[in-house]
């Protein structure tokens, strides 16, 4: 399957009590997905339900985990899973 490639970057900057990270780098990685991400994430963003920030989120995890779910269909983890996420993705799609 032919797919757009990305390089995903996760920085993290503060723990959830606000003192700065102890980590030293970042975590870096390449993946492929067969949808344009930045194109979900401006049609998102064009959405009036989310944040410009939580529609970023959202698009970006959503496509990651999508991904990952299409190429392993035979996954036992997915099976129960996967008819729910189906709906879901219409649903969201309508909208």
């Amino acid at each position: 399957m032919k797919q757009h490639q990305y390089r995903i970057t996760v920085e993290h900057l503060a723990d959830a009590k606000g003192n700065p990270s102890t980590y030293e780098e970042p975590l870096v990685f390449e993946t492929g997905n067969h949808d344009d991400i930045l194109r979900i994430v401006g049609l998102m963003k064009s959405r009036d339900d989310l944040t410009a920030e939580q529609a970023t989120s959202f698009a970006v995890g959503l496509k990651l985990f999508s991904e990952v779910m299409l190429e392993n269909k035979g996954h036992p983890l997915f099976a129960e899973f996967q008819p729910h996420f189906l709906d879901f993705m219409k649903k969201l799609k309508k909208k």
